[in-house]
């Protein structure tokens, strides 16, 4: 099609010039120190476009001498531009490759071309990778002193760099995730914190922490940090549910007295204050801890709604219970015959009811329930333990030493 274009345009050129020069009869004089010449137009028009061309030609030789050794210049820094970029490409596939020793000197090669080069040298990014490259390879190495060197290096050239803080935020995530593997939860978390808001609440930043704060074993820290990662749905909803369990546990374990159970309760989320296993959990705590009345405090809103709750979650409330009874109020009464009534079905349930029943001493309506949950195989041994025993004061009660006999003996028998 440009072929095409080209012949139109020659032809079209040749129409024009025959239309007009082929007719043109003007003439054209020079005159120069007594002696005088005569052109035809046409080739004076000819010979002044050949002049100007000439001279064009003249000046493009000229500029193309002068810049001749700027153009050699700018050649060989662009040869060692290629170079740099050749050799920071050659130290991603090796460290890729897992040939950390090469990558290093690739890496370090890389710099040192960029070192010579002003377009370069003025680009802190390729520093800044470069810096990165040769510190993971000296960490797969082993080399804690010469990464840690190397890193301060890239984190100083990231930090004169002009645009957005992308590379010092790579740096800081780099050095935390390092600092993991070798096990310096304080440094990881240091350098986390150092991070800009929105770089901190990046998945991959909030796993680090995560990570970190179990390993400086701050769980508190680390079940806010789960449940941010839960809601930008970092986990399944099954893997996230257990891990807010298990560090709202821990973090309720680490309490060592009443008051600090306390203050760790309303510290950690509405949401899990709501969960019926880590209220089952701070209730076993509060027991541990003498406050058997908090752990009823914590249990009665879940027992108003028991039929609500998943089995489950109903079982951990009544072993939590059976834990928590020492001391508890006639107004669970009605609370407890409903369940039982409603879950009667259900050993743990039963079992639970049946001994706040004997600690009421209501002895008539807990020796059922008791006998129930003492032949129950579904349940903990130590709860058909602790039912067989309560048989035993029932039966001493009653003065039948024989039948206190054989019930200590099956509580013995229980494993």
């Amino acid at each position: 099609m440009r072929s095409v274009i080209w012949i139109v345009l020659l032809f079209v050129v040749a129409v024009v010039a025959a239309s007009t020069l082929g007719t043109n009869d003007g003439l054209v004089t020079l005159y120069w120190r007594g002696w005088r010449t005569d052109f035809s137009l046409n080739l004076f028009v000819i010979l002044l476009a050949a002049a100007c061309g000439v001279l064009v030609i003249a000046a493009q030789a000229i500029h193309a001498l002068v810049s001749l050794p700027r153009r050699a210049g700018e050649w060989r820094a662009l040869r060692r531009e290629r170079a740099a970029q050749s050799a920071l490409r050659e130290s991603l596939t090796e460290y890729f490759g897992a040939r950390f020793g090469r990558a290093r000197k690739a890496a370090q090669k890389a710099l040192a071309v960029a070192e010579d080069t002003p377009t370069l040298a003025a680009d802190n990014d390729f520093r800044v990778l470069g810096e990165l490259l040769a510190a993971g390879s000296l960490h797969r190495l082993q080399d804690r002193t010469g990464r840690d060197e190397t890193l301060l290096r890239a984190m100083k050239a990231a930090r004169q760099s002009s645009g957005p803080r992308i590379a010092e935020e790579a740096t800081r995530l780099l050095g935390a995730e390092w600092a993991l593997d070798d096990r310096d939860a304080p440094g990881a978390l240091e350098k986390l914190a150092a991070l800009p808001p929105g770089a901190a609440r990046r998945t991959h930043a909030l796993r680090l922490r995560l990570k970190a704060a179990r390993m400086a074993r701050q769980p508190l820290e680390a079940l806010h940090t789960a449940r941010l990662l839960a809601k930008h749905q970092a986990f399944s909803p099954l893997v996230a549910q257990s891990l807010l369990r298990s560090l709202a546990a821990e973090t309720l374990e680490g309490a060592h007295d009443v008051q600090q159970l306390r203050r760790l309760w309303g510290q950690i989320d509405a949401a899990d204050r709501r969960d019926p296993q880590v209220v089952a959990r701070a209730a076993h705590r509060a027991v541990q801890l003498d406050a058997a009345e908090e752990a009823q405090h914590w249990l009665r809103p879940f027992w108003d709604r028991l039929s609500e709750l998943a089995r489950e979650d109903r079982e951990a409330l009544a072993l939590a219970l059976i834990e928590a009874r020492r001391g508890i109020a006639a107004e669970w009464l009605p609370r407890l015959e409903s369940a039982a009534q409603s879950h009667g079905h259900e050993p743990a349930v039963v079992a639970a009811v049946g001994m706040v029943f004997a600690e009421r001493q209501l002895w008539g309506k807990a020796r059922r329930l008791l006998e129930q949950a003492a032949m129950a195989p579904a349940l903990p041994a130590r709860t058909r333990r602790i039912a067989w025993r309560q048989l035993a004061e029932l039966a001493r009660e009653q003065s039948d030493e024989a039948r206190a006999v054989e019930c200590e003996r099956a509580a013995a028998a229980v494993d």
